[in-house]
This record gives C-alpha cells, structure tokens and sequence, in this order.
C-alpha cells in the first residue's frame, strides 16, 4: 500500500514539472518574459538546402530578432510564394494557338503578413488525351 502512495506522489510531481516546462516554452515562443513586442514582421521561409524542405524565418520586431522554423514544400510555385495561398477556379479550355491551358486563383490567405497578389494567373501545357490508350492497355489483359 505504501508503494502506492510512493508511486503516486511521483506521478504527480512528475506531472507538475512537465506542465511548468510547457508552460515556459510557450513564453520563450511569445517572445520571452518581459516581451512588450506585438507587431512581428516576418521574412519568407528560407530552406536550409537546395530550394524546399524545411529551413528557417527570420521575424523582427524592433530591436528584437528571432529564428523559427519552417518548410517549404517542393511542390511550390515559386512565382508567388509558399506563404501566399490561393483558391483556384478549374482549368480552362486548351488554347491550340499556344498549346497551353489557363486558371485564375484569388488570394484565400497570406501567412506571416507576406506580401502576395490578390489574383494570380497560372498556366499549364495542354496534355494529349490519353484515355484511349488507357482502355487498350486494360483490354490486354483480359482475354
């Protein structure tokens, strides 16, 4: 019975020690104890190797500066930015003069008060259908 009571206490101390400790790294995230800074202004995300993956932001704030960390995807587009999101209408009609087709996206969000465009224009090369030699490649193998 006194082993419980031993084990119990030490859960319990346990328990309030990790929640002091989550407690001050929430206030070092914040910008620290004494922290009179509200407007962070934050730079894009720049990977640490090659162009995507995880890497680091820079933010300031007066004469404050912290690094945080962050990802770029590898599927980005770059003319516009990992920060900028955007809701996109569907693909347009292929235009045989240029062979490519077109879509319009409205700005949905931009993170970390970057600077994005309202609309965006992005376009693609128009692809040969390819269905008819999809079905002919299941036909095959049935016989």
């Amino acid at each position: 019975m006194q082993h419980r009571g031993v084990l119990l206490v030490v859960l319990l101390s346990l328990l309030a020690l990790t929640s002091a400790v989550a407690k001050k790294k929430d206030k070092v995230k914040k910008g620290g104890p004494g922290s009179e800074c509200a407007e962070w202004s934050w730079g894009p995300c720049t990977p640490s190797s090659k162009d995507c993956g995880a890497g680091f932001r820079e933010g300031t704030c007066g004469a404050q500066t912290q690094r945080v960390r962050c990802r770029v995807p590898c599927n980005w587009k770059k003319e516009f930015g990992a920060d900028c999101k955007y809701k996109f209408e569907t693909w347009g009609a292929c235009d045989g003069g240029t062979g490519t087709k077109a879509r319009q996206g409205t700005l949905k969000k931009a993170r970390y008060n970057a600077q994005c465009q309202e609309t965006i224009r992005v376009t693609k090369p128009c692809t040969p259908k390819t269905k008819a030699k999809a079905k002919a490649k299941k036909g095959k193998g049935k016989d």
